[in-house]
């Protein structure tokens, strides 16, 4: 029940950054919230990462990419900010590797993703 609450919580807030025009910078949102309940939203990042990006990423903290042009999500902190990714989350990413489909997440889902991909960030 907490969890569920604290995700509203944080859906509420991503939704009304990303809405308002602001940098939405969702891993600061996030930077407050308990370690449980951000071990839960890195589940939920890594399970979006799973479903709808590693049949070409490597979404794990070792190991290649199966698409010769799909880096490994542990590398994307080093090569771009996360918070640079958020808008692209919001309106769709259509660029990336040549054959790679449109994502697009929600505000939550976004805030999910990039806790989950800084939890893979190269130190």
């Amino acid at each position: 029940m907490t969890f569920v609450l604290a995700k509203k919580s944080l859906a509420v807030m991503v939704s009304a950054v990303l809405f308002s025009g602001t940098p939405l910078l969702a891993n600061k949102l996030t930077a407050d919230v308990p370690a449980r309940m951000k071990k839960q939203l890195i589940a939920s990042g890594q399970k979006l990462a799973k479903d709808k990006c590693a049949s070409c990423h490597s979404i794990t903290k070792q190991g290649n990419s199966t698409h010769k042009d799909a880096p490994p999500f542990r590398t994307f902190a080093k090569k771009w900010p996360l918070s640079s990714l958020e808008e692209s989350l919001a309106e769709g990413i259509v660029t990336g590797h040549e054959d790679m489909p449109e994502v697009v997440f929600t505000p939550l889902q976004i805030g999910e993703f990039l806790e989950f991909l800084g939890s893979l960030e190269e130190k």
